[in-house]
This record gives C-alpha cells, sequence and structure tokens, in this order.
C-alpha cells in the first residue's frame, strides 16, 4: 500500500471528525522517498476564511501560495544545496515553478485539519490537536522523516505533546542556539520560526541553513 493509500485510509476516518478538513502529508511520493534528507514540515493549520475541505497536497503540486511557501522553498532549495550554500541574489526571488520542484519532495503536516483565520487561536489549536493526537501520530509514524522542521514554537510544544517518542527528548542547541533533538539514529526535529515569521526573509533562511549545516551529515 502506498503513502498515499494509507494517509487517506487515516483521513477517511479523521474527515467524520472535522468540518472543512484539509489533507495534508506527501506531496509525490516518490521524490519524498528518493530524497536526501527526507524533510517534514509541521504547521499550526490552513489559512482559509471559505472553510476548507480541499487538499494540501494537490495545492502544493501547484506551487501554493507565496505568503507562506515561497520561504519554504528558501529553505528546502538551501538544504538540498548544502554544504554549498546559495547567494541570496539566487533566492530573493521566487518562481511558482521553484516553488513547485522544491515542494514537490516534501511532506507538509497540519496539527490542527479543519482551517482557521489570518491569526491562529492557540487555545483551539491545542484543545483540537489533543483530541486528535492518536491520529497525529499514526499519520506522522508513515514518513520516517530525516528532518522535521517544526515552524512556531506553539507548534513545537502541541507536535511533542501529540507524538510520543518513547522518552523525553534531549534538547540541544546548534552553536548559534536553534534548539533540535535527534528523535532517533541520524532523524532530527528542529524548533524553528514559522515561515512568515516578522523577521528578513535572509535572515530566516540563513538561520535555519546554518543550523541543519551543522547538525545533518548525511
Amino acid at each position: 500500500m502506498s503513502i498515499r493509500e494509507k494517509e487517506d485510509l487515516i483521513f477517511e476516518e479523521w474527515r467524520h471528525k472535522r468540518h472543512g478538513f484539509v489533507s495534508d502529508g506527501v506531496v509525490d511520493q516518490d521524490v519524498y522517498l528518493g530524497s536526501n534528507p527526507r524533510i517534514a514540515f509541521i504547521l499550526k493549520e490552513v489559512n482559509d476564511p471559505d472553510g476548507g475541505d480541499w487538499d494540501l497536497r494537490q495545492f502544493l503540486r501547484e506551487g501554493g501560495r507565496a505568503q507562506t511557501w515561497d520561504n519554504i522553498t528558501r529553505w528546502v532549495r538551501g538544504i538540498r544545496k548544502l554544504p554549498e550554500e546559495i547567494p541570496w541574489e539566487n533566492l530573493s526571488e521566487i518562481t511558482i515553478e521553484q516553488r513547485q520542484k522544491a515542494l514537490k519532495t516534501i511532506c507538509a503536516i497540519n496539527l490542527k485539519k479543519s482551517p482557521g483565520g489570518h491569526t491562529t487561536d492557540n487555545q483551539s489549536l491545542w484543545t483540537t490537536s489533543v483530541k486528535d493526537k492518536e491520529l497525529l501520530r499514526k499519520q506522522f509514524d508513515l514518513y520516517d522523516p530525516d528532518l522535521v522542521i517544526c515552524c512556531g514554537s506553539v507548534t513545537t510544544e502541541i507536535f511533542h505533546h501529540s507524538i510520543d517518542f518513547g522518552s523525553e527528548p534531549n534538547w540541544v542547541t546548534t552553536m548559534r542556539g536553534i534548539w533540535y533533538h535527534e528523535y532517533k539514529p541520524s532523524h532530527f526535529i528542529i524548533d524553528y520560526a514559522h515561515p512568515e515569521a516578522r523577521v528578513s526573509d535572509c535572515l530566516l533562511h540563513y538561520g535555519l541553513i546554518d543550523a541543519v549545516k551543522e547538525i545533518w551529515k548525511g
């Protein structure tokens, strides 16, 4: 059974619990499985005032939207180029074709499968994620990512509350202060900023690339 088929089985159960359910996960299974490293991004929820009921995987195959996915595209391109670094002049402008190519390689998981607005209600996010933690765990277990990038401190907290890693994470920092832990041998979870954080895009980019360069040895 393919990852997509396994995802859809989980989502079939999940959809009945969440109005406006938005599917997510591996964008393109063959490309994801052939990637090194395999990268999963953990986010809060989709921003959709129209009520959801669509598939993030398809949306990302088509390139997503610039507001969130330009910076994630930059991160993916930068990680896949390591140990070489890409000059900012080659990253400052991101095309939809570049998004389509980069995003095909990733897994994207929202903690809350029903949509929210521009500003997340963190209490609602916590409440829903606690109720859905068993399904979140089943979904995450499908992917075996080498790098898990949690986009925001609240996202990191809820993700670790939802997923049982068998023991308490041993959090450490990179030389420049980015928190991470090795959730199993050579597989890492990084506590990082949201791609729409109010930080210059170049600083947001190289902060993560610098951390991955230190952590990930391939």
